[in-house]
């Protein structure tokens, strides 16, 4: 769940120009306006992809001048705001006794309630957002996330999702014209989207209900009561390797481990050797007996997506990226962006990282003689199955080089 890349200056700013006006106009609608018609194109703009293909959009709250950036997400069941978003904004809370839960965790939190964000042409009143501590996931992704936007807007419009084009198009509920050459899933829905789905590994097979999670960095993950009960990795006719990593969910930090699955079928279309993290779900996250596991954004970005919550209906369209091959590389060095310097926070025990002398600590400089604080291009760099980077290191004031073996799952 490693994501990162920083989004391009001039981007940046033109969007901050565009989203400054759009709140001071938007605070005071225009009268007579005409009342969309079901199925209507409201708005379109563009966003941004991180490590795994999850997206990050950028919106305004009433009031707050600063342009803000929202994980798109559709595993979570609501809206939210990261704790020194509001803080730093002066954002006024109020404490509740309610509980969210994710992935390593779960927290009682405080909502900033009654808000209204802003899209580039489109203004949604009346957004109770909860506010949770994301600076872990701040540093995973190498730029600041200031909020996650999941089920409390979805559903309130049809939402597509356009990975070619890096563009979100939103259009009015109601009666609406799907393209051709798509496939449409009919997924279980109160808060986050649950769909069927075909897993099988040699002679086990298993047809299951998994979540639908945009905002998952991840091809699968599934949790080790779910894998031991089903014997799915059990196969002796080809034992695949289990090797420990580590990912980043609400809780924190946490021990998982990835394996690869001979086969996942979601709808009609069929993927081989899918990456697969493994994890102990101390919080039932996963909803296991009821759930099999979720499905992440690695595999779901293969696909242009049509949300149509009120309709209960996904539409799945092969982009592009469909047959993009699946990121098998292994090294066990996790790394973050930390006050603008890319620093090794944790080394696999026994893994190429360990062997290649790096230690938890180092700040790295260089990766092949690039020098870069983006995240993303070193670990694009790092996921290269077979070769041996060298990277420039400095533990303490000492500089060293350290050469690394790129080694696969498969």
């Amino acid at each position: 769940m490693q994501k990162s890349t920083l989004l391009k200056h001039c981007w940046l700013t033109l969007y901050a120009i565009i989203c400054s006006f759009h709140v001071a106009s938007a605070q005071t609608p225009p009268a007579n306006v005409t009342p969309r018609k079901a199925g209507e194109l409201i708005t379109r703009f563009p966003f941004k992809q991180y490590y795994g293909g999850v997206v990050v959009i950028r919106a305004c709250l009433d009031g707050i001048t600063d342009t803000l950036q929202f994980i798109l997400d559709t595993g979570s069941a609501g809206i939210s705001l990261d704790t020194t978003t509001t803080t730093e904004l002066g954002i006024k809370l109020t404490p509740t006794d309610r509980v969210v839960r994710g992935v390593g965790g779960s927290k009682t939190v405080s909502f900033a309630m009654d808000r209204t964000l802003f899209l580039p042409g489109l203004r949604v009143d009346s957004l109770d957002f909860h506010v949770n501590d994301y600076e872990l996931i701040s540093q995973v992704y190498g730029l600041q996330v200031d909020g996650i936007v999941g089920y409390s807007l979805l559903s309130k419009f049809i939402v597509q999702v356009d990975y070619d084009t890096e563009m979100i198009s939103i259009y009015e509920k109601g009666a609406f014209t799907y393209p051709k050459g798509g496939h449409m899933l009919r997924p279980s829905l109160t808060l986050i989207p649950i769909v069927n789905a075909y897993l099988k590994n040699g002679k086990e097979q298993h047809n299951n209900r998994y979540y639908f999670d945009t905002g998952a960095g991840m091809c699968l993950l599934l949790s080790h009561q779910f894998v031991k009960d089903s014997a799915i990795l059990s196969s002796r006719k080809r034992q695949r390797k289990v090797i420990q990593t580590e990912a980043q969910g609400l809780g924190g930090k946490m021990a998982m481990d990835i394996t690869t699955i001979r086969e996942f079928k979601l709808g009609s279309y069929s993927f081989r050797n899918v990456p697969v993290y493994l994890f102990d779900d101390v919080t039932n996250v996963t909803a296991y007996p009821f759930l099999g596991g979720m499905v992440g954004n690695d595999l779901l970005r293969r696909f242009n997506l049509i949300l149509n919550y009120g309709k209960k209906e996904i539409y799945l369209m092969p982009n592009s990226h469909y047959k993009d091959p699946f990121d098998y590389s292994y090294t066990g060095l996790i790394i973050y962006l930390i006050d603008g310097r890319i620093e090794i926070t944790d080394i696999i025990k026994g893994s190429p990282a360990e062997k290649a002398g790096l230690q938890k600590g180092d700040i790295i400089l260089a990766v092949n003689n690039t020098f870069s604080a983006n995240l993303q291009l070193y670990r694009d760099v790092l996921k290269n199955v077979g070769t041996r980077p060298n990277l420039l290191i400095m533990r303490g004031k000492e500089l060293m080089i350290k050469k690394i073996q790129i080694k696969s799952i498969l």
